[in-house]
């Protein structure tokens, strides 16, 4: 069993950054891919990034690509989302997940292949 608590979420304007904390509880985290996704008011949940249990391997949504960088410290058992340049329609709740995947590479964009999510946090970029 993992559970993840995020934090970081809050309110900026844009073209600012936020970083985003994803803590997981216990000891299996660091064979877990894990991932951010969000979700605004009225649209359904979407995929933001991903990186390996490992962390060599990361993927992002084009949307956030050369904006956003996902980590994770596995001796921490935590995974980050660092957010730059932020836009108003970066505005959504955020939520990270884990899934036990195939191996240290693996990652996913599909929140059905996660096992664990996290509450969200709540993530408002003004104009």
């Amino acid at each position: 069993q993992v559970q993840l608590v995020e934090s970081g979420g809050g309110l900026v304007q844009a073209g600012g950054s936020l970083r985003l904390s994803c803590a997981a509880s216990g000891r299996t985290f660091s064979s877990y891919a894990m991932g951010w996704f969000r979700q605004a008011p009225g649209k359904e949940r979407e995929f933001v990034a991903a990186i390996s249990w490992s962390g060599g391997s990361t993927y992002y949504a084009d949307s956030v690509k050369g904006r956003f960088t996902i980590s994770r410290d596995n001796a921490k058992n935590t995974v980050y989302l660092q957010m730059n340049s932020l836009k108003p329609e970066d505005t959504a709740v955020y939520y990270c997940a884990g899934g036990k995947g195939y191996g240290s590479s693996w990652l996913s964009a599909f929140a059905l292949e996660y096992d664990y999510w996290g509450q969200g946090t709540q993530v408002t970029v003004s104009s």
